[in-house]
């Protein structure tokens, strides 16, 4: 059974604190600026030590970075906990995290922080939350898509929450653009696509990430997925998603044919890829060559180009809870469940 942390509510703390990367001093502005925006909001803020600082492609050291945040989650003042952004090597606290002691409540981003939010729910059955990062809501307007993040962190056990796909993206990120409306600067139409059909409709139980770190948990406790759906999920199938960062088609193949021989798509539903800045083509080869042959290994729908990840706006897809989505004519809904 999937465990839902306790609804945010106007006047609650957000966590923030740095697992991963943190913020070299020269955009600690994007941080202040972010804090105001929650505050403006009706919430309050409480930023951890490990946010000002960054040095060999972490915060802190990994004792630093596993202290503070297992503070967080138990510190009964703070009701969420969202990171300044991900970065590289999130991987080397896991071992450090007491996975029996963490109080639910909700933790939200991408990236590298999605190793932590995928192993939180593979390991103790807790719903996190693959979303924008703290210094993405920064601006006095949030993009409409990105900012249904606080709907479903807001959200009751029971309840269900509906998003929809944007009407554009963000084609590249424009850092010295001016906030104004948002962060993102939409500039390309959104397409939703099937591999093979135009129209699909899918249900299951929602897990995924960044394909780029977890991957690296294939084979470890944190990626046990046959124990998870048994001990959590009652074997109800998982409806995957996942996006890809860096790694170009062939890397990409590489690692979608590892999750298939370590089993994870044996009891699944379907598979759903967020747009990509990466997947360059190699030797001709192409990530939809990949997303094809993936379908083709075992059966599953894929879906491709949606709002996840590091191309901008992004949907929230929240860990271990039911999803149904749908795609006709490009566009995509998914339905939520907290159940």
């Amino acid at each position: 059974m999937i465990r839902y942390p306790k609804p945010l509510q106007q006047g609650d703390t957000i966590g923030v604190t740095a697992p991963s990367s943190g913020v070299d001093k020269v955009l600690h502005h994007l941080v202040h600026d972010a804090k105001q925006q929650f505050e403006k909001r009706g919430f309050k803020g409480d930023v951890g030590e490990t946010v000002w600082t960054q040095n060999k492609a972490a915060s802190t050291t990994k004792e630093i970075r596993a202290m503070e945040l297992m503070a967080m989650f138990h510190n009964l003042e703070i009701s969420a906990i969202i990171p300044p952004w991900g970065g590289e090597i999130l991987m080397e606290i896991l071992p450090l995290i007491d996975w029996e002691e963490i109080n639910p409540k909700w933790i939200l981003g991408y990236s590298d922080l999605s190793t932590f939010l995928f192993a939180m729910t593979v390991k103790t059955g807790i719903a996190t939350a693959h979303g924008p990062n703290f210094v993405e809501l920064r601006s006095d307007e949030w993009e409409p898509v990105a900012s249904q993040f606080l709907n479903v962190l807001k959200a009751h056990e029971g309840s269900s929450i509906e998003q929809h796909s944007s009407e554009q993206f963000q084609s590249k990120w424009q850092h010295e653009a001016p906030n104004d409306p948002y962060v993102y600067k939409l500039d390309s139409p959104t397409e939703w696509k099937v591999v093979g059909s135009t129209n699909i409709e899918l249900e299951g139980r929602l897990l995924g990430g960044c394909v780029d770190t977890i991957r690296h948990l294939v084979g470890t406790p944190y990626g046990n997925i046959a124990s998870f759906q048994k001990k959590f999920l009652n074997d109800e199938p998982i409806l995957w998603y996942f996006e890809n960062c860096e790694l170009n088609a062939a890397d990409f193949h590489r690692s979608m044919l590892q999750f298939v021989y370590a089993g994870w798509f044996e009891n699944a539903a379907g598979i759903i890829f967020g747009r990509s800045p990466a997947g360059q083509e190699v030797g001709g080869f192409t990530v939809l060559d990949s997303m094809e042959r993936i379908k083709e290994l075992t059966g599953l729908p894929v879906i491709y180009d949606a709002d996840v990840g590091h191309v901008p706006p992004q949907i929230t897809f929240v860990n271990g809870a039911h999803g149904h989505v749908i795609v006709e004519k490009g566009k995509g809904r998914i339905l939520t469940t907290f159940r």
